[in-house]
């Protein structure tokens, strides 16, 4: 069985919604994302078709794709306003829309493809959003997709931990947890998905510090969306705590690390249906 996380999806919604504009000059790991995704796409059908983006964002992949092939109808999704409208803005010739990566807003199979690049990491149910992907799908689509994985900003994660602990004396963390290749394989299998190939790579950013870490990541909306996050969980006392843990245990010479486990998967929706598994 796949894990349900809490997402706060009214503050994921607001926060990159709020950021569209400063996106793309401060989202340099999510380029190379799309950079991966594109590289292990399968051939596109030989006739015109319709292919969504979910998550669309400021429309980066929608637009490698459109170099790669513009024989298609491309149509992009974001649940933040924000992003869909500044999609729109970069690639006029697209159908742009809000929309919610758990409950489509479109009728059952009618996209040959769907791709999605650093969305469904803020999904809280795998399996429900994945089975929407397979009910707009037509019988032998693909899905093409990449998210970041439990790996992602470990040495954030674990000096968080570490600073919650020796500040409040072993409370548990509520900074955002991702999921794992395991549980994405699972997922796509419950949502009657044939997966035919899913594996994970690390990429490292350097910072010069924590706040540049953190400021990079509010500047893309990238803010802790768990639900049960404690109020007041960036307190002064555990900030300082995480810093200096965070310095004394990971600072190399090119400065502090940040890693992100990317998670590519292809899948496709099968001919004939067949019984989900549980």
């Amino acid at each position: 069985m796949v894990p349900i996380k809490a997402i706060d999806c009214e503050r994921m919604r607001g926060n990159f919604s709020s950021h569209a504009s400063d996106y793309d000059r401060y989202a340099s790991v999510q380029r190379r994302v799309v950079e991966l995704l594109c590289d292990r796409l399968p051939r596109f059908p030989d006739e015109p078709d319709r292919l969504l983006d979910v998550g669309t964002g400021t429309g980066a992949l929608a637009a490698a794709i459109s170099v790669l092939d513009a024989n298609h109808q491309l149509v992009v999704m974001d649940i933040a306003h924000g992003m869909t409208r500044t999609a729109s803005s970069r690639l006029p010739a697209v159908s742009a829309c809000d929309g919610d990566a758990r409950h489509l807003p479109f009728a059952s199979g009618i996209f040959a493809g769907v791709v999605s690049s650093s969305v469904y990491q803020w999904v809280d149910c795998l399996p429900a959003a994945f089975a929407e992907v397979a009910r707009v799908l037509s019988p032998g689509g693909f899905f093409a997709m990449a998210l970041f994985g439990e790996q992602t900003l470990f040495e954030l994660r674990a000096s968080h931990r570490q600073a919650i602990d020796e500040i409040s004396g072993h409370r548990s963390s509520h900074v955002q947890s991702f999921p794992t290749v395991r549980e994405v394989s699972a997922a796509l299998a419950s949502a009657g998905l044939f997966c035919r190939d899913v594996s994970s790579r690390m990429e490292v950013e350097h910072h010069a510090d924590v706040p540049d870490l953190l400021r990079q990541l509010k500047q893309i909306g990238a803010s802790n969306a768990a639900a049960e996050r404690p109020r007041g969980l960036a307190s002064r006392r555990v900030m300082h705590a995480m810093m200096k843990s965070y310095e004394a245990d990971y600072r190399c010479a090119d400065g502090l690390p940040a890693s992100y486990e990317v998670i590519v998967a292809l899948a496709e929706k099968p001919l004939k249906s067949f019984p989900a598994e549980e």
